[in-house]
């Protein structure tokens, strides 16, 4: 039989292709996470051509798409879609995207990622991230049945039969149920998440009932009462769609970068894309062509008769775009370059099996990959290994010139660190009166910055890899400040000398101020109500002495650790008054006291009003609601983020978590404040420090804050460009997937943290940004 070539390439969507399906020949349906379904229709035979129209215009990411073939009742048949918004959407196919939808079936609370449609019996099946299964009758559009007992999200869902509907999920396990919902049984026997479910043709030789796949690679066949007749293996990475064509064949597709075709227990054709994943892959049942989408945003159809296929000089087009991919180095692994064949390698060997890959050592040093095709017996280049061979580590490129070293010093609180080239060759003392002058610093700092470049390179040899000193900060509070007594060591060294920080198990907290300057500034503001006529709400004789005599203790317990000092449980209903009866625009320096109340005692968690306020409640009202004021609202964060610091804060941090999520989201949305940004990263990752510490990893509400999280935290590194807020939020995405499967999963196929990683490492280029993406990269890859 002749081998699959391009038919089309279709290039209209704007995002990764999760969804495909090929319901008839004259059209093919996909859903993408540029939130769009788009229906293609066929124009002309040959060369194909295709007509693109939006049928589905949503607000987030679509996963999953279905088609009802035409009815009496819907002569156009129906288009179904479901992804991010929990909503799974029906549409009539020549409806534009504005007008309303046939029906809006609601009930997921997560991520829906799979659809089925049994015509006949008249119900779709839904699958989510929620951990169920939805039966829904067509026409009715009621959930009718709920397919519970999972553990983990439901990838995938098949309507087998009438009466039969099969599930695949994130705990490893296959179920089988009944249509009205009943739970029959579990087929164990997958090595990890099963993703794709499929009928198998009646002939199959392997007489199996449907097949299984996932993220252990392997395709396995099945009887529906458990037993395992086969598996098929070749994929070297996450299967993730896998159908039956109406030639008795099996065609699947993964993170490899391949679409598969399987005859038999034997992979036929390897159809590698020039992307990193291909996603979906679906086969029309009248002629048995196949559609694929993938990561590099395309949709493609293949076809086995010469009279669908694209021109001759396409089908050139697509394999030269191939051979010019780059591949990641995580997708092939390790790659010695000294132990690999050169190129006379390919004459003189035979591939052993189809979709075999080989890398090459090509005469200017790159490392390319080769694909075994037995149809054309030949070896086919398929692209380049990018980062195949790490560098050495011994340059930092700073403002066009490699250096040793690029310190980060932090000169004043709340402004970005300034960069400190150094090379080993240089003077210390000539580096730093440079480092001054570049930065109008005075010159007083000159023998502290020199001292700090001695200290911090001391063994150093000209041409040596950096090394991060013993217990480097990874957060920069251990940074270089004109004024200490001591310089410490600053993290901002080589990438391959930084310790790894993942994952994050302390609090931070945000506590530089200087009390007597905000004491100061609320006794003026005081004094400036009473010429204004507002002296019933200025400050008395007793709380200003309340005021003074909280500054002290208050030194003392930030310096130090949390404290019950009475002077500062005296000293809360003062700033309580001032932000309540206060105007928003005198609140500022409360606010200040108030965040460091909340790292200094654990008395400010505690306390209630008489009617029962806390200091969440507070904080409502007189910070975050004050949306002309973004430096009112990002003391308010820092406040929140603060109580981490106490036992009694983490404990009301945690309860009042819905709340506190909520006002940080409603205040803070689309803001370019670098303060607010920053204390958003801290307060976000300070409580992925809680949810996986050992008392909450395990509780269930653990992964959905996880995952509420994630959404805000890849958002935010996607967009940021200040380089603390950046880290922060990075190590918060890295620790937060400790928790497990399921929120690795969510960042992997619902919020594209590949994508959000490869934002923040072209926006923001510092080595420990470049190695806290790398710690990610690897978690990602498992």
């Amino acid at each position: 039989m002749t081998e699959y070539k391009l038919s089309v390439s279709l290039e209209e969507h704007e995002d990764d292709v999760r969804g495909v399906i090929f319901p008839h020949p004259s059209f093919v349906l996909s859903a993408s996470r540029d939130a769009t379904v788009r229906l293609w229709k066929l124009l002309s035979h040959n060369p194909p051509k295709y007509d693109c129209s939006i049928s589905s215009h949503g607000s987030a990411f679509i996963n999953a798409v279905a088609y009802l073939p035409p009815t009496s009742e819907y002569p156009d048949g129906l288009i179904i879609s479901g992804g991010k918004d929990t909503i799974i959407e029906v549409r009539q196919p020549g409806k534009p995207p504005e007008d309303n939808a046939e029906a809006l079936l609601l009930g997921h609370s997560h991520n829906v990622c799979a659809l089925d449609i049994r015509a006949d019996a008249g119900f779709v099946v839904s699958g989510s991230w929620d951990g169920s299964a939805r039966v829904w009758k067509i026409g009715k559009w009621e959930c009718e049945a709920l397919l519970e007992g999972h553990e983990g999200s439901v990838w995938s869902v098949l309507a087998y039969d009438s009466d039969t509907i099969i599930t695949g999920c994130a705990d490893k396990l296959i179920r089988v149920f009944d249509a009205r919902g009943k739970f029959s049984h579990t087929i164990k026997g997958s090595m990890d998440v099963v993703r794709a479910l499929c009928r198998v043709p009646s002939d199959h030789p392997s007489g199996a009932d449907f097949a299984s796949a996932g993220n252990d690679c392997v395709i396995r066949l099945w009887k529906l009462d458990g037993r395992q007749v086969g598996e098929l293996i070749g994929h070297e990475n996450f299967i993730y769609s896998l159908v039956s064509s109406p030639n008795g064949e099996l065609v699947s597709s993964g993170e490899d970068r391949t679409v598969r075709v399987w005859r038999g227990n034997q992979c036929i054709q390897t159809i590698t894309h020039p992307a990193i994943s291909v996603w979906g892959v679906a086969a029309c049942s009248e002629n048995g062509d196949i559609v694929s989408g993938a990561s590099d945003r395309k949709v493609r159809v293949f076809s086995r008769d010469s009279g669908r296929q694209a021109e001759p000089e396409a089908i050139q087009g697509f394999e030269d775009s191939v051979k010019s991919s780059s591949i990641p180095q995580q997708q092939v692994g390790d790659v010695n370059k000294e132990k690999l064949h050169g190129p006379e390698f390919l004459q003189q060997r035979s591939g052993t099996k189809e979709g075999q890959v080989v890398m090459i050592r090509e005469p200017n040093g790159s490392v390319s990959a080769h694909q075994w095709s037995q149809g054309s017996q030949s070896w086919m280049n398929v692209g380049t290994v990018v980062d195949a061979v790490g560098s050495s580590g011994k340059k930092t490129s700073y403002g066009g010139k490699d250096y040793d070293y690029v310190f980060d010093v932090d000169i004043e609180d709340g402004k970005p660190p300034l960069k400190l080239p150094y090379n080993l060759s240089q003077n210390p003392y000539e580096a730093a009166t440079t480092f001054i002058a570049n930065n109008e610093l005075p010159v007083t700092y000159l023998e502290q910055v020199a001292n700090f470049i001695v200290t911090n390179t001391q063994g150093a040899k000209i041409g040596q890899a950096s090394q991060a000193p013993s217990g480097a900060d990874p957060w920069g509070s251990g940074a270089y400040q004109p004024g200490q007594t001591a310089p410490t060591p600053s993290p901002s060294l080589s990438s391959t000398s930084r310790p790894k920080v993942l994952p994050q198990t302390t609090y931070l907290s945000i506590k530089t101020a200087n009390l007597r300057t905000i004491r100061k500034k609320i006794e003026e503001l005081s004094e400036q109500l009473i010429q204004d006529g507002s002296k019933d709400i200025s400050l008395n004789k007793e709380l200003l002495a309340d005021l003074e005599a909280m500054i002290k203790p208050l030194e003392q317990s930030l310096s130090s650790t949390p404290s019950s000092n009475p002077a500062l449980t005296t000293g809360i209903p003062l700033v309580f008054h001032i932000l309540t009866s206060w105007p928003p625009s005198h609140r500022l320096p409360a606010l200040d006291l108030l965040r460091l109340l909340a790292a200094a005692t654990p008395a400010l968690a505690e306390y209630r009003t008489s009617s029962l306020t806390n200091v969440i409640d507070i904080l409502a009202s007189s910070g975050f609601d004050d949306k002309d004021r973004e430096n009112n609202i990002m003391l308010s964060v820092r406040a929140c983020g603060n109580l981490f610091d106490t036992t009694s804060g983490r404990d009301l941090a945690d309860n009042d978590f819905d709340k506190i999520h909520e006002l940080v989201k409603c205040s803070s949305g689309g803001t370019s404040h670098r303060n607010l940004t920053i204390a958003i990263a801290t307060l976000y990752l300070n409580y992925t420090v809680l949810l996986t510490s050992s008392s909450h990893s395990s509780l269930p509400s653990s992964i959905d804050r996880g995952l509420m999280l994630l959404d805000d935290l890849i958002s935010l590194i996607s967009s940021v460009k200040d380089s603390e807020a950046a880290y922060r939020g990075l190590v918060a995405v890295g620790t937060l997937l400790g928790l497990g499967e399921e929120v690795l999963e969510a960042a992997k196929e619902v919020y594209d943290l590949a994508g959000a990683l490869g934002k923040v490492e072209s926006a923001v280029k510092e080595p420990r940004i470049k190695g806290v993406v790398g710690e990610i990269e690897a978690m990602l890859k498992g």
